[in-house]
């Protein structure tokens, strides 16, 4: 198999402007090295002379920390943008995708919407509360809920307006961290709600639970029964540690494939009730208004899209040659089904390779095989997911919501569930840039 392609040069591309066979991808590194190997781009090869002593090889090094952090190269170059309004009120941090790779979000760097900053919690004064509609209302401690069976799956978090910069009515320039960074990806410890409500004994005519937190601004929201019963947790752990102070600690109420609002932190309250509260974030925020004069509200999974980053806007390529397209797909409605990569503005498509595992509302990685000529090209990823739901264009998201009105900017504005497919142009330079196609 590997003599198959032996020599790059026969490699036929699947798609326009050079997109290759992702098996080169799926069934050995060796094909995609022996491209590699003859492009402007591969690196060098080593000498026979033994390698030279650099300083860091001559002296002992520095001792382990209580607590790991990153190489110092690396520290500043992951660093959050981090936006805050007037000293207070809503800040906001974003995940660098463009600089990780593989699907779990380190916690230092999950992405943060804090409408008045992280709480300082006593976790042994701090209470959970279930009442309303209920047999027995029941209030917890912290050890009281530890003692219940505990469960973790990786599932992504994305906030309602992640990618609402894309909604500008001309591109932005950002990096995929200012574009799309409020969307992260944990392993999450917890207990699950249902086994409370059940001991609590919910009336069978309940159909909303609401969920407050201990912030300074009293997050509430209005879940659907259903959704409670099925799969939402009280999470204590993210990544196997407990939760950063930014993301609820001592805990917080997590909703898989759920806009990121409703999945309420520092969680003290669950009420049962037969109607929804009508918070601030439900009936004013959280609530577009559509063209045609009505309004959309109670929305609730994250729609299917996916992100090229790499290559991605402010980055550029180094020189013409073989590249491997890697990017991060999810969807609130299940797995991912399929990621099809374009070269050409979306002339042609190809089939992208997924990375295992490719689990259930959760990041998965795409990476594509790619020679790049050298000529502009411009690169698009769109996703489909295992319920058939498929990234939309850009103008397909315009029809149903009606032309953008707000005047941009690179940190967002009014505009919730942007999932429209997102296109990359690549200069003859090198140089990469955000567009419309």
């Amino acid at each position: 198999m590997a003599g198959r392609w032996k020599n790059p040069t026969e490699l036929t591309p699947v798609a326009g402007n050079g997109l290759l066979d992702r098996r080169m991808l799926l069934s050995s590194g060796m094909m995609f090295a022996g491209a590699a190997a003859v492009s402007a781009a591969a690196p060098t090869g080593a000498a026979a002379e033994p390698l030279a002593n650099d300083p860091w090889s001559l002296t002992p090094g520095a001792p382990i920390p209580p607590y790991s952090t990153p190489a110092h190269p690396e520290a500043a170059k992951i660093a959050h943008l981090v936006v805050q309004n007037n000293g207070i009120g809503t800040s906001q941090a974003r995940t660098p995708h463009h600089l990780l790779d593989g699907i779990i979000t380190p916690n230092g760097v999950h992405y943060v919407v804090a409408r008045a900053g992280a709480p300082d919690i006593d976790p042994d004064k701090y209470r959970l509360v279930v009442h309303g509609m209920v047999r027995q209302p029941l209030e917890f401690s912290l050890n009281d809920l530890m003692r219940y069976p505990m469960e973790s799956h990786v599932r992504f978090l994305e906030c309602g307006g992640n990618s609402a910069p894309m909604w500008s009515k001309t591109p932005l320039q950002g990096t995929v961290q200012q574009l799309h960074g409020l969307l992260s990806c944990s392993e999450w410890g917890g207990i699950r709600v249902s086994t409370l409500l059940d001991e609590a004994g919910a009336d069978p005519g309940a159909s909303w639970v609401i969920a407050e937190g201990a912030d300074g601004v009293t997050m509430q929201r209005s879940i659907p029964m259903t959704k409670i019963m099925d799969d939402a947790v009280i999470a204590f752990y993210q990544n196997g540690e407990p939760l950063m102070p930014w993301n609820g600690y001592p805990m917080r109420l997590f909703l898989p494939g759920y806009e990121g609002n409703m999945n309420v932190k520092w969680l003290r309250r669950l009420m049962v009730t037969d109607q929804p509260v009508m918070a601030i974030n439900e009936s004013r925020q959280y609530t577009e208004l559509l063209d045609s004069g009505k309004a959309w509200r109670f929305y609730y999974p994250q729609e299917v899209k996916s992100v090229i980053t790499r290559p991605s806007p402010m980055m550029t390529m180094p020189s013409p040659g073989y590249y491997q397209i890697s990017g991060i797909a999810w969807s609130g409605h299940g797995r991912i089904e399929k990621v099809d990569v374009s070269a050409d503005g979306g002339k042609s498509w190809a089939r992208a390779a997924l990375q295992a595992p490719v689990l259930p509302k959760a990041l998965t990685r795409f990476r594509m095989p790619w020679n790049w000529t050298g000529q502009p090209a411009v690169v698009m990823s769109r996703a489909t997911d295992e319920a058939g739901n498929v990234q939309p264009t850009r103008q397909q998201l315009i029809a149903q919501r009606g032309e953008p009105r707000n005047t941009p900017n690179i940190n967002g504005f009014p505009m919730e569930h942007v999932n429209q497919i997102s296109s990359w142009a690549i200069g003859a330079n090198g140089a990469v840039t955000h567009v419309y196609v």
